[in-house]
């Protein structure tokens, strides 16, 4: 039961992080330092989403899910469980690019507008 409890808090951290790399950028409105946090993470997540690596947190998980008896997935944490919710079967590689691309420009346009209104902003 123990491996089963550490796989799902290994999947609620990576969805977690998942969410970070996508919508952390809008947290440096709140307080410019959590930029050194997000930064990173978000190089991170669109690196690997690029290089169509797998996250070290899913054979963590797999491994975890093993351990207590459950059954493992190939692939990465995103393919198997949010492309099936959100994208339509099918998902091609030049898909995948696609998406990272999308959340690349998100984030630029994120602290590029934050960069605009601090560098406007009386001193």
């Amino acid at each position: 039961m123990l491996f089963r409890i550490a796989a799902g808090l290994i999947l609620l951290l990576h969805a977690g992080f998942i969410l970070y790399v996508v919508f952390g950028g809008l947290l440096i409105f709140r307080n410019g330092r959590w930029a050194l946090a997000h930064l990173p993470a978000a190089v991170w997540g669109t690196i690997v989403e690029l290089n169509g690596w797998i996250c070290p947190l899913t054979p963590l998980e797999n491994t975890f899910r093993s351990l207590g008896g459950m059954g493992t997935y190939s692939g990465d944490c995103i393919g198997h469980y949010l492309m099936p919710l959100i994208y339509p079967p099918g998902l091609t590689r030049a898909m995948q690019m696609s998406i990272a691309m999308i959340v690349l420009a998100l984030n630029i346009i994120i602290y590029g507008y934050y960069s605009y209104r601090r560098c406007k902003r009386p001193r």
